[in-house]
């Protein structure tokens, strides 16, 4: 494979070795395609190590604000994008410049859990109505495996006129980031890279490599290098499912068995793999696996074990609900008009982002026996909670507990880590109940402060 690094106009073409020097010496362009809690730290990131960069985004709003030099994910901070030399930008022309493009939009699914990639559809014939021959272009997004072929090669070919392999290449290479994690940045992870052959990976390993710390994995094609992204979620999910069964199970014995004691014995064993229960949000592990069953049922084979873990998975928010239930009328509360605060309703600790919280399902399963929700969130915006999460929003700088029944504290943020448990309980009706989903807090300590404490 010729390629033409550099100036387009130009036209020049090197060899692999050759070309494997202008990477090293930072001479390619690169286009990131999406601006996300993926793109903008791939596309800084290269920046930061000296090539020519530029980001695209259809969102007229976001690129006037990273232009301003504010960061529109909260992970990098404002100071790293004012230093860096991104372009950033909404014109597809700009894609012309590019010897990479990196495409970073989001794969959700349906209502109907089924992928949806029109948004990798729309940037594939977006890219090819502008990419100059001899780009390499590189999807991240989330999909099942094939799909690269099977979805973005032909949205490629027809907006471009252009044959895939003769006069462009193409590779995939999952994204793996993990937001609010600085520990587990951009730089930090393992890169999975696959091409449509073995030169292509090794071309786009080697470009991954000056920015990736941790080392770049070549699979051996870019269906593995597909699979291989929806599997690491899909195993999180079946060992989080199992332990949410078994907080479920527990609790209905009526044994006074607590999930988190008995996890805590099992560990001691060395072999006994430490994974907790509690809500499944976020844009990955609940999201992944139909990925997976889709690809899998269209072959004719119906994964059932995935599909039940994504069944266990997803009633646990009316578990954590039915907790809350169950210790209110103990306290010999009246559903009806109980009033309960709801502390964290991002997906995660410490991230603002809340489209796939599954505090709604909590909310809305309360609201079915008429109690009163409110829910506190420092990093979450006030207006999107509100309309995304259906349940009023306590704004106030300091967070009151005033007159309230019980709490759910769904998402432990730092902010909550010094709770005063004694004031809280001072504060609320009497007999209060207070329900730590992921077991964040000291139970003996709540209890002692006069509270009904349920971890799940």
């Amino acid at each position: 494979m010729n390629s033409t690094i550099g100036d387009t106009d130009t036209q020049q073409e090197y060899t692999e070795s050759e070309k494997k020097d202008i990477i090293r010496s930072r001479d390619a362009t690169i286009c990131v395609v999406g601006l996300g809690y993926v793109g903008l730290p791939l596309a800084v990131g290269f920046d930061q190590e000296g090539f020519d960069v530029v980001g695209f985004d259809i969102d007229d709003g976001k690129v006037e604000t990273l232009q301003s030099g504010t960061d529109t994910t909260g992970d990098l901070g404002d100071k790293t994008i004012t230093e860096s030399e991104v372009a950033y930008t909404t014109d597809p022309a700009e894609i012309a410049d590019a010897d990479y493009v990196m495409i970073t939009v989001p794969t959700p699914v349906d209502q109907n859990q089924q992928p949806n990639f029109d948004f990798v559809e729309s940037a594939g014939r977006t890219i090819g109505e502008y990419m100059s021959p001899d780009t390499t272009v590189i999807l991240e997004s989330t999909v099942f495996p094939g799909a690269t072929r099977e979805v973005l090669i032909p949205a490629l070919e027809a907006a471009s006129r252009l044959t895939c392999g003769e006069d462009f290449y193409v590779g995939y290479s999952p994204e793996r980031a993990t937001p609010g994690d600085p520990k587990h940045g951009l730089r930090d992870v393992v890169k999975v890279v696959g091409g449509m052959n073995a030169e292509v990976r090794d071309d786009i390993a080697d470009l991954y490599a000056t920015v990736i710390d941790a080392g770049v994995h070549k699979a051996a094609s870019m269906e593995v290098a597909e699979a291989s992204k929806v599997v690491e979620n899909i195993q999180r999910d079946l060992n989080i499912a199992l332990m949410n069964e078994l907080a479920m199970a527990f609790d209905n014995m009526d044994m006074d068995i607590d999930t988190r004691d008995v996890l805590e014995a099992s560990g001691t064993k060395w072999n006994f793999h430490d994974y907790r229960p509690g809500l499944v949000g976020g844009h990955c592990i609940p999201v992944d696996p139909y990925f997976f069953i889709h690809r899998s049922k269209q072959a004719g084979y119906a994964p059932h074990l995935i599909e039940q873990s994504r069944t266990v998975n997803e009633t646990m928010p009316a578990h954590i609900a039915n907790m809350m239930i169950k210790e209110l009328n103990r306290a010999g509360k009246t559903l009806r008009g109980s009033r309960v605060l709801i502390l964290g309703l991002t997906y995660k600790p410490d991230v603002a982002d809340i489209r796939t919280s599954k505090v709604d399902n909590i909310v809305r399963h309360l609201h079915e026996y008429d109690i009163e929700t409110i829910g506190y969130d420092p990093h979450g915006d006030n207006d999107l909670m509100r309309d995304q999460l259906d349940t009023l929003i306590q704004e106030d700088d300091e967070l009151s507990f005033e007159k309230f029944d019980g709490i759910i504290l769904a998402t432990p943020h730092h902010e909550f880590n010094d709770l005063d448990t004694t004031k809280m309980a001072a504060q609320m009706n009497e007999n209060p109940v207070l329900i730590d989903v992921t077991g964040a807090l000291n139970g003996d300590e709540v209890s002692n402060a006069g509270f009904s404490y349920r971890r799940v």
